[in-house]
């Protein structure tokens, strides 16, 4: 079999035979000539068929064109080409500035229908996104929501590239545990042979023993699930969550500036990479965020969005939705930034395992950080003292001794550490402008959603 060519490779080979493989995208289906675009997971191409409508009448003392009934055959099968069935092609690539889509075309000469699809398709350009998640599978071979995997793909690759360069170590930590790792409120139960167990809603625990542990440094991208019944453009019961965490911090600014070091060569891969494709789907023209993020404390946060006419609910929470899009578009007019650091959050809206602030227990080495209006990502310097540990789980409410296997990893020692957890299909959402996480996750769940 001729190897198989991407299309993207298509514009680099002289004229000359390839074979190229993938969906069809659209059929022209004129008299004389036949036109498909096939689709790749890598670009398009318009192959080309001169149509041979009927087998010629034999001319008298002239051989009978031996090749006419393929021909025939191959027209016929092209005109009952379905939107989507996969094919593959052989034929002659041409170089031709005048074919509006790439500036090159193949001359079909055979077509294999390997899979046909069902004429009537179920989801149109229009469609809603529920349904079009529905039927995902067929969504995502729009070139659109393609790109938004690969520049995922890209994202996370630059990602681990400083991880790696650092030392860090890449770890998977088990989604099943035998107690909360923050809050009861918002966990799966599940049932665990003669017992119960829960889904992890963040690494956290396991990343702190991987401090103990004396790794260093260590990160995870994966699976969290939170059982949260909110139907908001933001929220999912289970999501990818980007996690590091550190030994031998001084504070939370250590986090911080790892934390924009990250986002900073994740921007710079995707803007290289797919800065022009961006602005084609999205209309977005991409920057990379400067360095240091700017970076407010959050009571002084509450403050300026009350001096610009909005007061957040309740003085003693966490700055909500509307706060936070104003807090960004007070950064975005003062500093022309996208990104804002909230720090010094209170103790008693953070959980037990953030360190307090060095004669002010009642705020903590915290931060949460705010992109374009919506919080993607918690960081914080962790407590590593158990006894501190021991009381504030107190405070909180909780039993120290369903914490017992948490708080051993203190009792041998533990150097001064802190991470974050990271939202990635917010931080995509946001990247692209689009309106929904369910948009940019490959496969949404939700509190009314299990299929696909």
């Amino acid at each position: 079999m001729n190897e198989r060519t991407l299309v993207k490779n298509l514009a680099a080979l002289p004229d000359g035979p390839v074979t190229i493989a993938g969906w069809v995208e659209t059929v022209r289906d004129q008299k004389k000539v036949q036109f498909v675009i096939l689709r790749d997971e890598s670009g398009a191409v318009q192959v080309v068929n001169p149509a041979l409508r009927e087998l010629p009448e034999p001319v008298e003392g002239e051989a009978a064109d031996e090749t006419a009934p393929a021909r025939l055959a191959t027209t016929e099968a092209i005109s009952a080409l379905a939107h989507g069935s996969f094919i593959r092609v052989t034929g002659e690539l041409k170089h031709d500035e005048r074919v509006k889509l790439g500036g090159l075309e193949v001359k079909l000469a055979t077509l294999e229908v390997v899979s046909e699809s069902n004429p009537e398709t179920p989801i149109a350009a229009d469609s809603s996104l529920d349904k079009r998640l529905d039927w995902r599978f067929l969504d995502l071979r729009n070139p659109k929501q393609a790109l938004i995997f690969r520049i995922q793909t890209t994202f996370l690759h630059a990602l681990r590239g400083v991880w790696v360069e650092k030392g860090l170590i890449e770890i998977q930590t088990p989604k099943l545990m035998a107690s909360a790792s923050e809050s009861r409120a918002e966990l799966f139960e599940v049932d665990y042979f003669e017992g119960k167990a829960y889904l992890a809603q963040s690494p956290q625990f396991f990343k702190q023993m991987a401090q103990a542990a004396g790794f260093g440094g260590i990160f995870e991208v994966g699976p969290a699930f939170r059982a949260d019944p909110s139907f908001t453009s933001r929220h999912a019961t289970e999501f990818t969550s980007v996690d590091t965490e550190i030994s031998w911090i001084d504070s939370h600014e250590d986090v911080m500036a790892l934390h924009e070091e990250l986002l900073v060569a994740g921007f710079e891969a995707v803007v290289a990479k797919h800065g022009a494709e961006i602005q084609e789907h999205f209309g977005i023209e991409l920057a990379v965020p400067s360095r240091p993020f700017p970076r407010i404390p959050l009571a002084e946060a509450k403050q300026i969005v009350a001096d610009h006419g909005y007061v957040v609910p309740r003085a003693d929470a966490d700055m909500d939705p509307e706060g936070e899009r104003q807090i960004s578009a007070y950064v975005k007019e003062t500093f022309g930034h996208d990104f804002v650091f909230l720090t010094d959050y209170a103790s008693s809206i953070r959980p037990f395992y953030h360190m307090r602030h060095e004669g002010d227990a009642s705020l903590t080495n915290s931060y949460d950080l705010i992109y374009n209006g919506v919080e993607i990502s918690t960081g914080a310097q962790r407590e590593h003292r158990v006894d501190v540990l021991v009381e504030q789980a107190k405070e909180k409410g909780l039993d120290p001794e369903e914490l017992e296997f948490y708080l051993d990893f203190f009792r041998f020692g533990v150097p001064p550490h802190g991470g974050f957890g990271m939202g990635l299909a917010r931080v995509l959402m946001l990247m692209l402008g689009e309106s929904s996480i369910r948009e940019t996750t490959f496969l949404f769940r939700g509190p009314t959603r299990l299929l696909p």
